[in-house]
């Protein structure tokens, strides 16, 4: 058995190269406006999540604050990556909801503390960060985005 000829093969037309990355002001200023905005709303939550860390239903504790910080958390970092067009964004609101949570969990000179080491507190912390964490990760290990999307 014998293989055929070769057959001549037109030269492959090549794809055109992404376009070049232009900066306009615009941009500029919505990806920063975005990424205040994340950074403010990590604030934000983790205020509404203190308060929400010792609320009772019949004298027990309901651990609501817990899944506030895990679905506001999540919400976060996608607005955050989106907003800004960058993986790193996802620091922009756990930073300061980290602060906050630390801070708060440290008692004043008077001996007050608005974060109790009851199990609604210690989870609060642990799934906040957690989300934070997970997210950052996907965020890393997703692939890099379509040419001229950032």
């Amino acid at each position: 058995m014998t293989l055929p000829a070769a057959m001549p093969v037109a030269p492959q037309e090549q794809d055109p190269p992404p376009p070049a990355r232009v900066w306009r002001p615009l941009d500029i200023g919505l990806r920063v406006a975005g990424g205040l905005v994340a950074f403010v709303a990590g604030a934000v939550t983790a205020v509404l999540e203190l308060l929400l860390a010792p609320l009772r239903v019949g004298g027990y504790l309901v651990g609501l604050a817990v899944l506030v910080a895990v679905g506001a958390n999540i919400v976060l970092s996608w607005f955050a990556v989106e907003s800004v067009g960058r993986r790193w964004a996802v620091a922009l609101p756990a930073l300061p909801w980290v602060v906050i949570m630390v801070a708060a969990a440290d008692r004043t000179t008077e001996g007050d503390v608005l974060l109790v080491g009851n199990w609604v507190g210690l989870t609060l912390v642990v799934a906040g960060a957690m989300t934070f964490a997970v997210m950052a990760f996907r965020s890393i290990l997703a692939p890099p985005p379509a040419p001229g999307r950032y």
